[in-house]
């Protein structure tokens, strides 16, 4: 019980922390250009918002209830979604070689759903479902942010929609299990620490796709992170106290397999 307390507590604090600093963060774009628009558009930063709050959700749940070795990957599904809702929002059509993207990324979900790719107890399909949630929120908000940012400005669309995502996340302080001044210092240094990374990643991702208006090319670099996840977690997932050290050679294969197939799909979207 005590446990699950601190996991709840974990992810709560983290969640809030990390879109409060995204927001912040974000506030710097200010000074690029603007363009203020009528409140009959206004639903579209607040749409902005909705998904980096539900696929920021998503991916907290999957990287701390399940194993991050098979989140991390899943995420990467994300690059696919982006390519198939560039096509069906931006009206850019789909290539022989998305569709064998997207039939490698399939192969490698089962890959990391095979028996031998988790262990007993290992909560390896609520990790995939809530990865796969998550990816297909942030392709939504890429491609988004790609088709609005030109008719809002780039100094104004993304504060706009990640401060409120950082105002609403005041809410979050009602299902603290503790309150933030209670947790010890260390825990509240790290915490400050992996909030300010996540802010630095989510501020010059989105800026890049922003600013140049090609979120599936941005996404290719971003989502190699899939492989390095499984590569980082056999060599060096023990300095880190990771449980996931002691995982056989065999479901490290299992999931490296999967991890190639999905990082070859990737490859593909540039063909």
């Amino acid at each position: 019980m005590k446990r699950s307390a601190e996991l709840g507590a974990s992810l709560w604090h983290s969640a809030f922390a990390a879109n409060l600093a995204s927001a912040l963060a974000c506030q710097g774009l200010l000074v690029f250009d603007k363009h203020w628009q009528p409140v009959s558009l206004w639903w579209q930063p607040c749409m902005l918002t909705a998904l980096f709050l539900s696929g920021q959700a998503f991916t907290l749940y999957s990287l701390q209830r399940g194993d991050v070795s098979i989140a991390t990957p899943v995420l990467g599904l994300k690059i696919i979604l982006v390519a198939v809702f560039t096509t069906l929002l931006v009206s850019r059509g789909l290539g022989w070689h998305l569709w064998l993207a997207a039939a490698l990324s399939t192969a490698g979900i089962a890959s990391l759903n095979h028996p031998g790719a988790h262990r007993t107890g290992t909560r390896a399909a609520a990790t995939i479902v809530s990865a796969g949630l998550a990816a297909i929120s942030f392709a939504l908000f890429d491609v988004l942010l790609q088709k609005w940012t030109p008719v809002w400005g780039m100094g104004l669309f993304l504060p706009l929609a990640i401060g409120l995502a950082g105002l609403l996340s005041c809410a979050m302080i009602a299902w603290f299990p503790t309150p933030l001044r209670s947790l010890p210092p260390a825990t509240l240094r790290w915490l400050a620490c992996g909030a300010s990374l996540f802010a630095l990643q989510a501020m010059a991702f989105a800026s890049a796709v922003a600013y140049f208006g090609e979120a599936t090319a941005s996404n290719v670099v971003y989502s190699s992170r899939g492989l390095w996840s499984v590569v980082a977690v056999a060599f060096i997932g023990r300095w880190f106290h990771s449980s996931e050290k002691h995982l056989d050679a065999s479901v490290l294969r299992w999931r490296f397999a999967g991890a190639a197939l999905m990082f070859t799909a990737i490859l593909l979207v540039l063909v």
